[in-house]
């Protein structure tokens, strides 16, 4: 997946206003099956997969002991104890050698090599999926996945995605990459489609403040500190890290990640930046960009907790220089 294939800006507004496609064959794709599966993944995850159906998905995630973020990823039932976990690339092996470490009653198996996939994201998903796959064939529910035929072959279809627009995901086998790719950028020509990059996924995340694994999440940070206590499900008696975040809950964090807006125009920040408080350095940018939605600068930063407030005041030190800004409500894009 390249950074870009035309340029950023203009792969960011085809998302926006039309649709775009992104390469996500690098993801990982891990199965878990087998009589025990559902109970041993209770086990390993934070959300509760108790609460999915079959054909379901849910945003969760792999912790270490000290409640660390291993992975965020995305679990799908797809049988009464069988489980497709999309995960992200760069943490693929790890993910299964730290699951496989730990396994109890379950069968997984890494299915990574085996997939291709893409993100079909944008308003007109709605058309583009009838262009692909039949008038009278309905779009998947929100946070569902289920199997269409294709050009004499069967795809997954997943509806999540990762930029503030509609959209679905579609898993295919690797050898069906190609063909699968051809075909939709051709089907997707009355509709505006462009093949988008690593910076337009970046852009459009971040104007949504969805983290990115790496940089606002790792393995020294908790998802209460990120803000996303909301896929832990604390009323689970026992998964691995739950002790930490119930300590966490219970006293509140040191810092937090919080969004923020550049209040004047100049230089855009960047991960790393420090931020600061009436001189004093508070926290770190994790993630930043020029919003090509809001032609402004904005990002996210670990500060303490007492400064993570809507509405504070902070500095942005960008190349020996303070700029003021903002800390925001999530999220720092609103559609229209």
């Amino acid at each position: 997946m390249p950074v870009q294939y035309l340029s950023i800006v203009e792969e960011h507004q085809a998302v926006r206003n039309n649709v775009g496609i992104f390469d996500i064959s690098h993801m990982g794709q891990l199965i878990v099956d087998g009589t025990g599966a559902g109970e041993w993944l209770n086990a390993m995850l934070t959300n509760n997969v108790d609460k999915l159906d079959v054909g379901t998905g849910q945003y969760t995630f792999l912790l270490n002991e000290r409640g660390g973020i291993i992975d965020d990823l995305i679990v799908y039932r797809i049988g009464e104890q069988k489980f497709l976990l999309v995960v992200n690339a760069a943490r693929a092996d790890e993910d299964f050698a730290w699951l496989q470490g730990h396994l109890v009653n379950a069968v997984l198996t890494n299915r990574s090599v085996d997939f291709g996939g893409v993100a079909i994201q944008g308003p007109q998903i709605t058309e583009f999926f009838h262009a692909l796959f039949g008038r009278d064939i309905d779009l998947p529910a929100r946070n569902s996945i289920a199997d269409f035929p294709f050009d004499g072959t069967t795809v997954s279809v997943a509806r999540t995605g990762y930029t503030g627009e509609d959209g679905i995901e579609v898993f295919f086998r690797a050898t069906d990459a190609a063909k699968f790719w051809n075909a939709a950028l051709e089907r997707g020509q009355p509709f505006g489609i462009k093949p988008c990059g690593l910076g337009a996924r970046d852009t459009l995340r971040l104007e949504m403040c969805y983290p990115l694994n790496g940089s606002d999440l790792s393995p020294e940070r908790n998802p209460i500190e990120a803000g996303l206590g909301f896929f832990v499900d604390l009323t689970k008696p026992n998964f691995i890290g739950r002790d930490v975040l119930v300590e966490t809950k219970e006293k509140g964090p040191h810092e937090k990640l919080v969004p923020f807006r550049m209040k004047e125009k100049g230089p855009p920040p960047r991960p790393h930046y420090a931020v600061f408080e009436n001189g004093e350095r508070v926290g770190e940018v994790t993630s930043g960009t020029l919003s090509p939605s809001l032609n402004w600068g904005i990002g996210m930063a670990y500060v303490s907790t007492g400064l993570a407030k809507i509405g504070s005041q902070i500095d942005i030190e960008i190349r020996g220089q303070k700029f003021p800004a903002t800390i925001e409500k999530k999220p720092l894009y609103k559609k229209s």
